[in-house]
């Protein structure tokens, strides 16, 4: 009929979930409504397991609280952090999609400088099912997007590109920043839109951020372990760090890519820069070990699947940070812990036995 338009289908919209996690009730969805309804949710509250969690009308979801996850993993939810946002990541190891995208609860739809609203989600669903250029740069940024290509001298045998596993969004407003940049820049604002989406180049590391990000759950899942942080823990805020540190090696590894730029989020509110301060204290110093560490760390030729390159990394953080601090012997425990509960929940053709969720989570 003329005149009649068909609203668009959502992208990957049964084969991809959103993960959320939160100690507070889930306002902030309804400005994402547009983008989010149509998907499945995982959220994963964090704290008091008794506080009732209100989540909008209209959202499909699964909610998960400590109850349930030392429920469904026993001894092995030691794995999973407390009180802290590294909690996130159980709700990777339940899901049953190929995809995964994961959001903060302070993080708003943000606007592109023409006004109109950004649809996060659906940009990073376009990073992900397009290939990345991690072992050749081309400076015209990403040459698979609409107006882009390879550049002249770019050698053809890599314009195949690699898979890609990761898509890592950016941030308008409020910077994620350090405690000690938070102090000593309190009022600063990111207010640059740079259209533009890169793939990090191979042998390079990055900090990653958790609050606005995409990955293909397929590829990379088993190393997007947050690390075990918060509650009970010398150090706090290096969660998804650690992760992005971990995923970039086995990414390089494996011939993967991660790309970063394009979507932004707005960041609606920055955290105190003192308790910040408090729980980074030890990883600021410490990170003048990591980092060289995983410059440095090299996966055996034999290592062919996440789960073994993981693994392996592991090893080598036992046997090189422990030096470092006590913690990384626990840390290293605790990312064997992670692949042997990820494997339960998401057992292999080889038949792992699949660890029981029957009654499901509260809803």
């Amino acid at each position: 009929m003329v005149g009649r338009s068909m609203a668009p289908v959502p992208l990957l919209k049964d084969e991809l979930d959103i993960v959320i996690p939160t100690i507070r009730n889930l306002d902030f969805l309804e400005m994402w409504r547009p983008f989010f309804q149509p998907y499945h949710l995982i959220i994963v509250q964090d704290g008091d397991p008794s506080k009732i969690i209100k989540v909008p009308e209209g959202f499909d979801y699964e909610l998960y609280n400590r109850n349930d996850i030392n429920r469904i993993l026993g001894p092995k939810a030691s794995c999973i952090s407390f009180k802290d946002s590294a909690c996130r990541c159980f709700g990777y190891m339940v899901s049953k999609k190929k995809y995964i995208y994961t959001i903060d609860d302070d993080c708003f739809v943000a606007k592109d400088p023409s006004g109109k609203d950004i649809n996060a989600l659906e940009q990073h669903i376009k990073n992900l099912l397009c290939p990345s250029t991690p072992h050749f740069f081309n400076t015209l940024y990403d040459p698979y997007r609409e107006g882009a290509d390879f550049v002249r001298g770019y050698p053809f045998s890599m314009r195949e590109g690699a898979p890609t596993a990761v898509s890592h969004g950016l941030w308008l407003n409020i910077p994620d920043y350090d405690a000690p940049t938070q102090l000593v820049k309190p009022r600063e604002r990111n207010t640059r839109y740079v259209d533009a989406v890169m793939t990090i180049p191979k042998g390079t590391l990055f900090p990653m951020c958790g609050m606005n990000l995409a990955f293909d759950r397929e590829l990379i899942g088993p190393a997007m372990y947050f690390g075990l942080m918060g509650d009970g823990q010398p150090i706090g805020r290096y969660d998804d760090m650690w992760a992005g540190w971990c995923t970039k090696v086995i990414c390089d590894h494996l011939g993967l890519g991660i790309k970063t730029g394009l979507p932004y989020i707005w960041h609606s509110k920055a955290s105190n820069p003192f308790v910040n301060l408090k729980k980074e204290y030890k990883g600021i110093y410490w990170q003048e070990e990591i980092i060289p560490f995983f410059q440095s760390a090299t996966l055996p030729k034999d290592c062919t699947s996440v789960q073994q390159c993981y693994i392996e990394l592991s090893k080598q953080v036992k046997d090189k940070l422990s030096k470092v601090d006590p913690y990384f012997t626990k840390l290293a425990d605790a990312m064997v812990t992670w692949i042997e509960a990820w494997d339960e929940l998401n057992p292999t053709s080889e038949g792992l036995a699949k660890l029981s969720i029957s009654n499901g989570p509260a809803k």
